[in-house]
């Protein structure tokens, strides 16, 4: 049994006597054969204490503290509601997201719109519904924003969103806070920014966000970004009058993928962030705002786990040995997008030794259709299970019906006993939009 690989599942995940990956109590092979594959399966006592973790561990060394669910990472109606029940508030980025929360009755006093390109459409569902806060992320939007509120005649709490030239060292495509970013007010014309938001009087601007990336492995970048957005707000107070009440500090907080991925505990970021907004403020003579952060795939990736049934196998001596599986990149498509690397273990066979060097390999039709390049199985035969861990985040939102393929059910777990979340695909969904 590959013990650091099943320590990547769910809490509580573990081997039953006749060798099958267990998680939330169920058994994955059984799981596979009633639900069909591929299968996201997802664990809610995994869900639930991460929403725990987050919030008992920043409040209890900031009591003022909020913990947005960056929606993007996975949303559903069960997810929602789940969330809702913990007290977590939601980031949406679209009118879709916040149909989705709308649909469960989530509070829109915890709700946060994001977006650097939200339609008129959306930000009138905003206004309308009265949401926490709207994120602004241009000059363009707080000219559009500020005349629909004066038609609605409601004023929106806005933050602007600051992209603050802190490197958080991660890879290009998820580095969010460096200059040049499509995202945010550059510091540079931030300034100018808080100046415009302060002089429209349908706009209530009562703080500042900055987000500078995902996979944050260091805590050293959000001391930085803390002291950049403390220096400028301080600047701001100095200049214009503004008062900071709120800090919202985004997301990126790290997760563990691989067992060679560094094992950094949210306990090091919380206290990290913390004692800077502590300090800072205390030397620039500020009074502390409100903390806000934005967990996404830190609170869901580990919850859930991709299930795949083996196909065909092909040796090519010398060179590889491909194991086929019967999803891939439609369903998870982060390897040939970022380079994401995955564990995997056989759910069917998970304490036998891992003696193989295997290449698992998806089903669709571009040679990038690759889930783990390399890595040691034990014999793998037709008809096994492929279990991966740690697909909680982003694999279900950014999955796609690549060559009319069928988007995978989802079932969530707990204490033995599962439920449907979300349904397979049928072949007349399809079509059902096409008209001839």
């Amino acid at each position: 049994m590959n013990t650091q690989r099943i320590a990547l599942f769910p809490t509580g995940t573990e081997v039953s006597k006749d060798g099958h990956l267990v998680i939330g109590g169920c058994d994955a092979v059984e799981l596979a054969k009633e639900y069909g594959t591929p299968l996201y399966v997802f664990d809610e006592n995994t869900l639930r204490s991460m929403c725990r973790e987050f919030k008992s561990e920043f409040s209890r060394r900031y009591e003022d503290t909020t913990v947005v669910f960056a929606s993007k990472a996975f949303l559903n109606r069960s997810v929602a509601s789940i969330l809702k029940e913990e007290g977590i508030g939601l980031d949406v980025v679209s009118a879709g997201e916040y149909s989705i929360a709308e649909s469960v009755n989530f509070p829109n006093d915890m709700i946060y719109l994001h977006g650097n390109n939200k339609s008129v459409e959306e930000l009138k569902m905003a206004l309308r519904n009265r949401i926490a806060r709207i994120v602004v992320d241009g000059f363009d939007e707080l000219k559009l924003l500020a005349k629909l509120a004066e038609e609605t005649g409601c004023i929106p709490d806005i933050l602007l969103r600051i992209t603050p030239g802190v490197d958080a060292h991660t890879h290009q495509h998820i580095t969010t806070g460096v200059s040049g970013s499509k995202f945010g007010f550059p510091l540079f014309d931030a300034d100018r920014a808080v100046s415009m938001a302060m002089s429209l009087e349908s706009l209530n601007l009562v703080g500042l966000h900055c987000h500078i990336g995902s996979l944050i492995n260091e805590t050293q970048p959000y001391v930085e970004a803390i002291d950049v957005m403390l220096e400028f707000a301080s600047q701001m107070e100095r200049k214009y009058g503004f008062e900071l009440e709120e800090l919202d500090i985004g997301g990126g907080f790290p997760v563990r993928y691989t067992v060679n991925s560094p094992n950094v505990k949210i306990a090091a970021f919380a206290e990290a962030i913390v004692s800077r907004l502590f300090n800072r403020c205390n030397a620039l003579d500020m009074p502390l705002p409100s903390l806000t952060i934005e967990p996404g795939r830190a609170m869901v990736a580990r919850a859930g786990v991709a299930l795949y049934k083996v196909g065909m196998t092909k040796d090519i001596s010398g060179l590889k040995h491909y194991v086929s599986v019967d999803g891939g990149m439609a369903d998870n498509i982060r390897p040939a997008l970022y380079e994401a690397e995955y564990e995997a273990v056989l759910a069917n066979k998970a304490n036998a030794e891992d003696t193989d060097t295997v290449t698992i390999a998806g089903k669709f039709c571009e040679s990038g259709d690759i889930l783990i390049q390399e890595i040691k199985l034990p014999p793998v035969a037709y008809g096994d299970i492929v279990a991966m861990p740690v697909c909680g985040a982003y694999c279900i939102p950014m999955s796609s019906n690549y060559n009319a393929s069928l988007k995978p059910a989802i079932i969530m777990v707990k204490e033995g006993a599962a439920r449907i979340i979300r349904k397979r695909d049928t072949l007349q969904d399809l079509i059902r939009n096409d008209l001839l």
